[in-house]
């Protein structure tokens, strides 16, 4: 199964939650106020948030007046338009790729962190890169054994320290053997908490300052990872860890799981941080780079 079909597989019950209303709305005769005001509410309701909503249907009624169109049947694609363009993921995002990187991995515990960091460096590795896990989530007990796991199941190295180690010490210890084995990617499990953003800010400056001193040619990347079950609450987390950590990604886990696969568009629309991973599945292919035009056909076919 491509990876197409199985997002198409893991979004059904958003698909199925919003479906029958987005039919009855499409089959309306009238572009008119009813209209758009019944589309508001099922975009609501698959969790897109009311200021993305908003957006979606300004740029809508935009294209409807300069288009000329006059039929509902014929907004349905232009609805679609509009959601993917709220989605676009910069030419540049995966520049990060290309080269040597550092990767930190944030995100409260529960959210599917460690397994996102074993399916994205099973990416890599197909992809003929040689990657290192850094196990820096050290105040969660059993992390490190977790992320050992998913380091055999990908085929790639892991640099553990012990419970309750200074996270920022196995980052310079798994910097070190990267470096040693010219490794092109390093990813970094840090901070399975947000208990404290000024906590977590220090946390991971001292991180960044060990990587400026100790690999500074390296791209650097912070990626929060979100549960896409967790609806508007996932918004909430995201921002707080962007506010306290400066992400320049998303990873949204679980999305086979919810009704409301229309967090993912809020998230990016609201934060202006990109959706850049998605995870659909429990194996370790069920996990890709974003891409808005597949997601959005897959969400309304």
């Amino acid at each position: 199964m491509g990876f197409f079909d199985k997002l198409k597989n893991g979004l059904t019950k958003t698909r199925e939650n919003i479906a029958k209303s987005f039919d009855n709305v499409f089959t309306k005769s009238e572009v008119d106020e009813d209209f758009y005001d019944e589309l508001e509410e099922i975009l609501i309701m698959s969790d897109m948030g009311v200021s993305t909503t908003e957006n979606i249907l300004d740029d809508l009624r935009a294209k409807v007046r300069s288009q000329h169109i006059k039929t509902t049947e014929e907004c349905r694609n232009v609805l679609k338009d509009s959601i993917k363009e709220q989605m676009r993921v910069e030419e540049t995002a995966y520049d990060f790729e290309k080269g040597k990187a550092v990767i930190l991995v944030i995100g409260v515990n529960g959210v599917g962190k460690t397994t996102s960091i074993g399916k994205l460096a099973a990416i890599y590795k197909k992809e003929g890169k040689k990657v290192v896990m850094a196990a820096a989530d050290t105040f969660r007990a059993a992390a490190g054994e977790q992320l050992s796991e998913w380091a055999n199941r990908a085929g790639v190295d892991i640099i553990k320290g012990t419970e309750g180690q200074d996270p920022a010490s196995v980052v310079f210890d798994a910097l070190r053997s990267a470096r040693a084995k010219n490794a092109d990617i390093l990813i970094c499990d840090t901070a399975g908490r947000l208990h404290n953003k000024k906590n977590l800010m220090e946390e991971l400056k001292k991180i960044h300052r060990i990587i400026d001193k100790e690999y500074p040619e390296a791209a650097r990347e912070t990626l929060v990872v979100i549960d896409g079950t967790t609806g508007q609450n996932a918004l909430v987390q995201a921002r707080e860890f962007h506010e306290a950590a400066e992400a320049t990604g998303i990873i949204m886990t679980k999305l086979d799981g919810t009704a409301k696969g229309g967090i993912a568009v809020a998230v990016q629309s609201e934060l202006n941080i990109p959706v850049k991973y998605i995870g659909v599945g429990e194996g370790i292919d069920d996990f890709e780079r974003f891409d808005p035009d597949s997601f959005v056909d897959a969400m309304f076919e």
